[in-house]
């Protein structure tokens, strides 16, 4: 019984003098960590660089798409619809015969104008040879004088007559050629608003539309306000304009100003404009919604940032610029205009710093931070 309880008051005091020994282990590592100071934690960001330069304000408002022209078809000779040689909806080549009127009353006419031709020049024909056998003869007595005028008048009555008769035979011809009807330009066919067997009436009956769309015209309207910047830009050469479809996950269509109204709408104090685009590509149709982006003013000598690089207290607004050592500090600044995904920073930045574009909710002034990518 009593080696029995050595036993057990050995384990006890080995049991304690470990438990001592591993306090005072956990001690002195918790002394070591206090008197060893952690390391600053490092703030992952996205920067961009400040730009000075020339920085062109840009306008952004909503336009429709148009015709560059548009031809109500309509036929300058009266008659039987006879065929309609376009596809409705399909595209026309200039000079195409699109359209044919029946032609019998108008050929009918031009052979009624070549008869009369015929008949007054074989007049006019036997009145030159009556002169010319009579005038030989009017000197030796053997003619009268009068007989020779009349024969003189008669000559002067058929060249007239053969004038007439010309002049006829071309205008039946002519309007037998208005019998078909050519396209004007290249376009696209509308649909027919006349069909073959119906009565045309000429100058009033219409027949189709076409739309000429390559090149079209893109129409919209800026503030008044405007107007002078954009003369400006106009005074230095083209004006650029960049045309989106809303919705559409396309390229932006570059396009080029080239009409402004003469008047502006007292009514909402804007002015029509016009933007050229060549649409090739068929990407746009008369009538439809675009966005339309286009230089206003150009301001010179000036520092942008990103938008986004822009931030907001009680104090005003103010940017993360990045220092050498890799430390932030919070810079006020004054903002000024706004244009696509650059803004202009009139006070506070001299257009060399490096700003913060992304990751400023974690930033206060010193900061320690490292730049990553959308790569990393």
């Amino acid at each position: 019984m009593q080696g029995t309880s050595r036993k057990k008051f050995i384990v006890l005091a080995v049991i304690i003098v470990a438990a001592i020994v591993a306090a005072q282990m956990f001690r002195g590592g918790e002394r070591a960590r206090a008197k060893t100071p952690s390391a600053p934690a490092s703030v992952p960001v996205k920067v961009a660089s400040a730009h000075r330069g020339d920085l062109d304000l840009t306008l952004k408002v909503i336009g429709r798409a148009e015709a560059f022209s548009t031809v109500n078809v309509q036929a300058r000779v009266s008659g039987q619809l006879q065929v309609l040689s376009f596809t409705p909806g399909g595209q026309v080549k200039q000079g195409d015969t699109i359209v044919r009127i029946d032609p019998s009353l108008l050929q009918a006419q031009l052979d009624q104008a070549l008869g009369n031709l015929a008949k007054d020049q074989a007049q006019l024909d036997n009145a030159n040879t009556v002169i010319k056998r009579y005038q030989p003869l009017l000197g030796k007595g053997y003619v009268s004088q009068m007989d020779y005028d009349t024969y003189k008048a008669n000559q002067g009555i058929y060249t007239a007559a053969v004038k007439a008769d010309n002049a006829a035979v071309e205008l039946a011809r002519t309007q037998l050629g208005y019998a078909q009807i050519q396209a004007p330009f290249d376009a696209i066919a509308g649909a027919p608003l006349m069909y073959p067997g119906a009565q045309i009436s000429a100058n009033d009956t219409s027949i189709v539309v076409l739309n000429q769309i390559r090149p079209i015209h893109v129409t919209f309207s800026i503030p008044e306000t405007g107007l002078d910047g954009i003369k400006a830009t106009m005074a230095r050469g083209k004006v650029p304009v960049t045309v989106n479809i809303p919705g559409s996950k396309g390229a932006a269509m570059d396009a080029e100003l080239d009409f402004i109204n003469n008047t502006v709408d007292a009514t909402t104090s804007t002015i029509q404009l016009k933007a050229r685009y060549t649409n090739d590509d068929v990407r746009l149709t008369p009538g439809q919604f675009v966005e339309v982006t286009l230089p206003t003013t150009r301001l010179t000598n000036v520092v942008t940032v990103p938008v986004v690089a822009l931030q907001n207290s009680p104090l005003g607004s103010f940017v993360f610029v990045t220092d050498a050592d890799g430390t932030v500090q919070q810079r006020m600044v004054t903002a000024g205009p706004t244009t696509g995904t650059q803004i202009v920073i009139e006070k506070g930045l001299d257009g060399h710093e490096t700003v913060v574009t992304d990751g400023q909710l974690l930033l206060v002034d010193g900061t320690h931070v490292h730049v990553v990518t959308d790569n990393s």
